[in-house]
C-alpha cells in the first residue's frame, strides 16, 4: 500500500510539473521578445564628411546587405532568407530616415544603445540574427551614425514597413535564458593606430567587420565581448545559409596550414576578401560577398592578424546539404 501511495504522490507530482512546464511554453509562444531597461546615455554627434564616407564604407560590410530593399534600393528592410530557420521568420527593419516606419525620430544616443547593445528605444531586445558591435570604437560607431544621418540616397525616407520578426520559441527561450542585450561601455572605446599593424587588424576582424561571429563554430557559442572566448575561433564550422536556403559551412581561416589559409599569400587573401576570387581562380558564392569597400590596407593588416591566431586543424565541407 506503502509504494502504491508513493506512486500516486509521484504521478501527483510529474503531472503538476508537465502542466508548469506546459504553461510556461503557452506563455513564451504567445508572448513577444522580452524587454528591458535602456542605458541613458548622453551622446552628442559632431559629422564630418570624412566621418559620413568612412561610416558608409562599415556599414556597407555590416548593415546594407541585411537591410537593402532590392524593390526600394533603400535600406527600408527585407526578409532576410539566410537565417537559420530555428530562429524564426526574420525581417530587417527599415533604417532610412523615414518619420514613423524607420530611424528619422531617433535620437543619436538610441541608435547608439541598439547597435552597442541591441535594445530598440522601447527596450525590446533584438535577437543575435543582428549583431551587436560592443567592441567598435567610438569614433566608428560615430562615423556609422554620421552615415545614418547622412544625405545618403539609400537612407532617404521611404514608407515600406517589412511585416514584424516571427521569432520562434526557440528564440524567445534564449532571449530570456542564454541571450540578452550586452552591457554599454562605460569608458571610451579606442581603436589601434593602424600602423600597428597586428593590432589593428584584431580590431578590424574582431570590434568592427565581426569576421570572427561568421567563420568560428557557432554563432550561439560566440563572445561578443571577449571574441576570443568563441568556440572554434575562426576555425570555421558555422553554419550558415544562401538566399535559397541551402545550407552553407563558413570555411576555417586560421594559419593552418592544410584545413585553413596557413598556404596562402598575403595577396590571394586580398584578392579573396577584397573581390570575391579564391586561390583556385574561381569565386565565392553567398555569403561571402566581395568587400569592396575595405581598403587593401585594411585587408593586409586582417590578414597580419589572422596568422598570430592559433590554428585549428578543420577540415570544413562548405555545401554539405
Amino acid at each position: 500500500m506503502a509504494m502504491k501511495k508513493l506512486l500516486r504522490i509521484a504521478a501527483y507530482v510529474l503531472g503538476g510539473l508537465l502542466l508548469i512546464v506546459a504553461a510556461v511554453v503557452l506563455f513564451l509562444s504567445m508572448s513577444g521578445l522580452p524587454k528591458h531597461e535602456v542605458p541613458e546615455i548622453t551622446y552628442e554627434l559632431a559629422p564630418t564628411p570624412e566621418k559620413v564616407e568612412r561610416g558608409a564604407k562599415i556599414a556597407a560590410v555590416v548593415c546594407n546587405h541585411c537591410h537593402m530593399d532590392p524593390t526600394t534600393r533603400r535600406l527600408s528592410g527585407r526578409r532576410v532568407e539566410d537565417i537559420d530557420p530555428a530562429f524564426g521568420e526574420v525581417y530587417s527593419s527599415n533604417i532610412t530616415q523615414h518619420p514613423e516606419v524607420g530611424i528619422g525620430k531617433w535620437t543619436d544616443a538610441q541608435l547608439a544603445v541598439l547597435i552597442r547593445s541591441g535594445l530598440k528605444p522601447d527596450g525590446t531586445y533584438v535577437p543575435p540574427y543582428m549583431p551587436k558591435f560592443p567592441l567598435l570604437s567610438d569614433d566608428d560607431l560615430e562615423a556609422v551614425i554620421a552615415y545614418l544621418r547622412s544625405d545618403r540616397q539609400e537612407l532617404q525616407p521611404s514608407e515600406s514597413e517589412p511585416p514584424p520578426c516571427k521569432p520562434s520559441l526557440l528564440t524567445k527561450i534564449l532571449s530570456r535564458t542564454a541571450f540578452g542585450p550586452l552591457p554599454y561601455p562605460k569608458t571610451a572605446v579606442q581603436h589601434p593606430a593602424p600602423s600597428d599593424q597586428v593590432a589593428y587588424g584584431r580590431y578590424l576582424a574582431t570590434g568592427q567587420l565581426g569576421c570572427y561571429q561568421c567563420h568560428s563554430a557557432d554563432f550561439k557559442t560566440n563572445s561578443d565581448l571577449i571574441p576570443e572566448e568563441s568556440a572554434g575561433f575562426f576555425g570555421g564550422g558555422n553554419k550558415l545559409f544562401d538566399m535559397e536556403g541551402k545550407v552553407v559551412y563558413a570555411p576555417n581561416i586560421t594559419i593552418h596550414k592544410t584545413t585553413g589559409i596557413g598556404a596562402w599569400t598575403e595577396e590571394e587573401f586580398v584578392q579573396a576578401v577584397k573581390w570575391g576570387r579564391n586561390p583556385d581562380g574561381g569565386t565565392y558564392a553567398y555569403p561571402m560577398l566581395p568587400y569592396t569597400t575595405i581598403s587593401e590596407e585594411d585587408v593586409r593588416a586582417i590578414y597580419a592578424y589572422l596568422k598570430t591566431v592559433p590554428a585549428i586543424e578543420n577540415e570544413v565541407v562548405a555545401v554539405v546539404e
